[in-house]
């Protein structure tokens, strides 16, 4: 639905926000404190802004977000690599942050109607418990890999005492998670649902659910395109190029692609048998897995929308 009243484009920093009403032509910088947040709102009500639009900053633009909403003023978090590319397109080659202010102005005003998530607070603890857990788990991977080489005595106790620490850290964030997840009934009802496939267990869950709230309520299409297992034509004239997937958000095409590893190799005698039926036909084990959790995205779209639990011989024919 197109927006009514202004729109002000804000470039959130860790130390400060810029502001640009592209309409009257007008700028302000404000520092990121209680005051200068509250200096941002007073200027954006005395010239009828309605919406506020803001570029993801790995958590810099939430204290933003949350005062402009309890001012009443509409939020919309926008992915900075499309405004960067829709700078691009427009010639703007510089970048300062009152230059991306005004682009992210731009960027609102010229595409009124993109998609937005809706504020959704306990999703956003969610989302962050599962960050911090996905982290974690990095951490120890890092961590890991020196191990592998031989190391003086020192490095590896110091080693192994962080590890020890992250494992209780990691535990006391898959409790944490999993206590969110029984909290809050509409997170549980998809918990269910979600762990009803086999091969997909509650930290997949957990993510499915913070990283793509979307899942049951957009198409089938969308929701590939989400999740970046949407193929894309690279076609021109009499060339037809391969099909590449493209975009998509890389946290939640990680998690579901190690989860569906796990399930078309071993553990859900559905994906198992399209896995090897896609191997049988001569597709490369990568392509075929992709196939895979491709289809298996569609499914869990299905089954959230409808309300319903993994059913064998519903998903063997949607994969036939």
């Amino acid at each position: 639905m197109p927006q009514n009243g202004r729109i002000v484009g804000l470039d959130v920093a860790k130390l400060k926000a810029d502001g640009c009403i592209r309409s009257l032509q007008l700028r302000l910088s404000q520092p990121s404190t209680p005051e200068g947040r509250a200096a941002m709102v007073a200027w954006l009500r005395a010239n009828d802004v309605a919406t506020a639009v803001m570029e993801a900053s790995g958590g810099y633009e939430r204290s933003w977000a949350e005062a402009l909403r309890e001012a009443g003023i509409a939020v919309r978090i926008v992915d900075p690599k499309r405004v960067r590319h829709f700078a691009k397109s427009a010639g703007c080659l510089a970048k300062n942050d009152a230059i991306d202010a005004a682009m992210i102005a731009w960027f609102a005003e010229t595409f009124p109607e993109m998609p937005t998530q809706p504020h959704d607070p306990d999703r956003e603890e969610l989302d962050a418990l599962v960050t911090a857990r996905k982290a974690l788990v990095e951490l120890v991977t890092q961590l890991g890999n020196p191990g592998e080489h031989r190391q003086p005595r020192a490095v590896r106790r110091a080693y192994a005492a962080i590890l020890r620490n992250i494992a209780t850290q990691l535990a006391r964030l898959e409790a944490a998670i999993a206590t969110k997840l029984a909290a809050t009934a509409r997170f549980a009802a998809r918990v269910d649902i979600i762990e009803s496939i086999p091969g997909l267990a509650t930290q997949t869950a957990a993510g499915l659910i913070a990283w793509l709230p979307e899942l049951g309520h957009i198409g089938n299409k969308a929701a590939a395109a989400l999740l970046g297992a949407a193929p894309y034509d690279d076609d021109s004239g009499k060339h037809k190029g391969e099909r590449h997937i493209k975009g998509g958000r890389q946290e939640i095409r990680n998690l579901l692609y190690m989860a569906t590893l796990g399930a078309a190799t071993k553990h859900n005698p559905v994906l198992k048998a399209y896995y090897q039926r896609l191997r049988a036909k001569g597709k490369p084990a990568k392509v075929a897995l992709i196939a895979c959790m491709r289809k298996l995205i569609v499914i869990l779209n299905t089954m959230l929308a409808r309300g319903e639990k993994w059913d064998p011989a519903r998903c063997r024919a949607t994969l036939a």
